[in-house]
């Protein structure tokens, strides 16, 4: 048989099947760019503009296993300080702040999937943590999943509530969603019991309550955090709060440097899952951005609400010079 049978012109595969072509010979075949280029008599240049079309049109996933990340020294020595399940810390790499924020992200909804079984419900936080980590997370189907909101809906100065987060989390999954369809926090105490009181209301607070694994971030208790740009707390609210003890914010409630709640004016008026019904579940998934919110995620696994912990190196460094 001639040396070159075996070679196929681009007449005999044009457009999207040449991509398709390409990224099977790299990806599956082994084949390096050289070798694909004479298999389809193209130039290498035309081979990597070709992977690079793959890439854009979503036709390649690319995985590093969960082992690459949660059993480095890094990740073992964070866990065995608090306790923890495990940790899945992504390498800070060279960019800036939206870089290590963007690899924490996409680790997060990396793993997620693999924490999860049939069966499970799993409850999901607000924020704009979890509103990524819901954007990047593939579709795929987990039998008998059921994905709950944790907390009532609020404006965010990010366009979306949180309802959005926990359906957004049920679509990729194609799971059952209860949400929860009241505004996170009401204008006083009376209201918002008259709300926990209707049938509704009360039973999609009772189906949060069962739920046996979380997703959630924790915010800090700066001027400029989630819970006062939502306008959940005002600045004085939140000085009140501070002046209590609270170092951080886990589903609009605040908790000190212990992660025990921390009493404060919105208690009452907040709808959403109590934090002691947060604590000690099968599983409790702390997605955490940027050294600033290391005391409220340090406090946040203090309290036992998480097992599992998603970070970078620097601020897996950071909580442990805090510990």
């Amino acid at each position: 048989m001639p040396q070159n049978s075996t070679r196929r012109s681009t007449k005999q595969i044009s457009g999207e099947d040449i991509v398709v072509e390409t990224a099977w010979l790299y990806y599956h075949d082994g084949l390096n760019q050289s070798e694909i280029a004479n298999r389809l008599l193209v130039s290498r240049a035309t081979v990597v503009n070709y992977l690079q079309e793959a890439r854009e049109r979503g036709y390649i996933h690319t995985k590093l296993a969960p082992e690459a990340f949660n059993t480095h020294r890094a990740a073992l020595e964070l866990r065995d300080r608090f306790g923890l399940k495990a940790a899945y810390i992504l390498p800070d790499g060279t960019g800036g702040q939206d870089d290590h924020a963007s690899r924490i992200i996409r680790g997060a909804a990396d793993w997620l999937p693999s924490l999860l079984e049939p069966g499970d419900r799993l409850g999901v936080a607000w924020g704009k943590t979890i509103y990524d980590v819901a954007e990047r997370l593939e579709q795929t189907t987990i039998a008998d999943l059921t994905v709950l909101q944790l907390v009532g809906s609020m404006a965010t100065p990010y366009g979306f509530s949180a309802d959005v987060c926990s359906s957004n989390v049920a679509r990729k999954f194609s799971a059952k969603c209860i949400n929860l369809h009241v505004p996170a926090i009401l204008s006083t105490a009376e209201i918002a019991a008259t709300l926990r009181a209707e049938s509704l209301i009360s039973k999609q607070l009772d189906a949060i309550s069962d739920c046996n694994k979380t997703l959630f971030a924790v915010g800090s208790c700066k001027p400029d955090s989630h819970v006062a740009s939502s306008g959940v707390a005002t600045q004085q609210e939140l000085e009140d709060y501070i002046a209590n003890g609270a170092v951080g914010v886990l589903c609009g409630r605040f908790i000190d440097a212990k992660g025990d709640p921390v009493s404060g004016p919105l208690d009452d008026r907040m709808m959403g899952i109590e934090l002691e019904e947060l604590r000690h579940r099968d599983m409790g998934i702390l997605v955490s951005v940027g050294e600033e919110r290391v005391p409220a995620a340090v406090a946040a696994i203090r309290g036992g609400y998480a097992t599992h912990v998603v970070t970078n190196q620097s601020c897996a460094a950071a909580m442990m010079e805090l510990a």
